[in-house]
């Protein structure tokens, strides 16, 4: 099969996929233990209780630099629409009432969920809705904001789309993406995989079961999952087009052996109230923490703020580097 039969395959499963998906980020039980636990005393030091927290404050900060009374927004693969639907609710609790995000996705099925929730939600008036592939996107006017909420690991033409961002962007304009950036089809590198399946021997039969692909696994297989969608297609690629391309105001990394026990492969397994259980996630975390500070493993999570001029005052979360946090694909 060709690349581009190839792509034409994935792009119809994509779709299948996600037209019957209501709820795109839906996790399990366990993921909201560890968040509680670990990720939110992180991004508290930022002012940050909620990932939506990272794009409503910062939309609001690049709203007060453009110059124009009514800022244009738009989301990169805004799905569903749930999270720029409770964004716009925000920014108008917060006093900005003249604006727009624009939603941008290919899936029909999932804007139309999104217009309805707009209107029940009475943002109807401060969203619009753009159905196109976003590999093929061309931006049209400037944005003060450009956001992307776990969509740039759907992408294959990172390059066109960062580029499209650059050109958009208002000069004062923020991009904020909360995303992955791991191995290519949420693969684990080697170095993580010896980690994972180390931990793996420690998990009773029961707790082995994959709840996405419906299989019991032994011993856990390093599925590439970019080989039937666009799920994680460049993961790694993000990482350092971003480096090359913007420059980062705020950078939080994170997470990556932890992530097969908490997502929803096998998170299901997990009770967020038993001992055990909490007691594992608790050890695969502390692990997790102390690779990713000494190099061993590279994060797989981003939260980040970046501009398209450079930035005077730049926070990394933990002295965590973006350069820091690319892993070379060689090795």
């Amino acid at each position: 099969m060709d690349s581009a039969s190839s792509n034409e395959q994935r792009r119809i499963k994509e779709l299948e996929h996600f037209d019957k998906n209501v709820n795109v980020h839906d996790l399990p039980d366990i993921f909201h233990y560890w968040s509680n636990k670990y990720l939110r005393p992180i991004l508290k030091e930022y002012g940050i209780d909620h990932p939506d927290d990272l794009f409503v404050e910062h939309m609001l900060a690049s709203a007060a630099l453009c110059e124009t009374k009514r800022p244009v927004f738009i989301s990169i693969g805004s799905g569903n629409c749930d999270t720029e639907v409770r964004l716009a609710k925000r920014l108008k609790q917060r006093g900005l009432q003249q604006f727009c995000i624009e939603c941008l996705d290919l899936n029909p099925t999932m804007l139309q969920r999104g217009r309805d929730l707009a209107v029940a939600e009475n943002v109807i008036e401060n969203l619009s809705f753009i159905e196109q592939d976003f590999n093929e996107w061309k931006a049209d006017k400037q944005y003060a904001s450009v956001i992307a909420n776990q969509s740039l690991h759907h992408i294959q033409n990172l390059e066109g789309v960062f580029s499209e961002i650059k050109v958009s962007l208002n000069e004062n304009g923020s991009f904020i993406i909360n995303d992955m950036i791991g191995r290519n089809g949420h693969q684990r590198w080697p170095e993580a995989l010896s980690a994972v399946h180390e931990a793996w021997q420690e998990l009773p039969r029961r707790y082995r079961y994959n709840h996405q692909l419906h299989r019991y696994e032994e011993i856990y297989e390093n599925w590439d999952c970019s080989t039937e969608g666009f799920e994680g297609i460049r993961a790694q690629d993000i990482l350092p087009l971003l480096i090359q391309n913007f420059h980062f105001q705020l950078f939080i990394a994170f997470s990556n052996v932890v992530d097969v026990f908490i997502d929803r492969g096998f998170g299901h397994n997990f009770d967020e109230n038993d001992a055990w259980d909490m007691a594992f996630i608790d050890r695969v975390h502390q692990l997790d923490e102390e690779s990713i500070q000494s190099g061993i493993i590279k994060p797989t999570h981003i939260m980040a703020v970046m501009k398209k001029t450079p930035v005077k005052n730049s926070d990394y979360s933990r002295g965590l580097t973006p350069e820091s946090c690319v892993r070379d694909p060689i090795t």
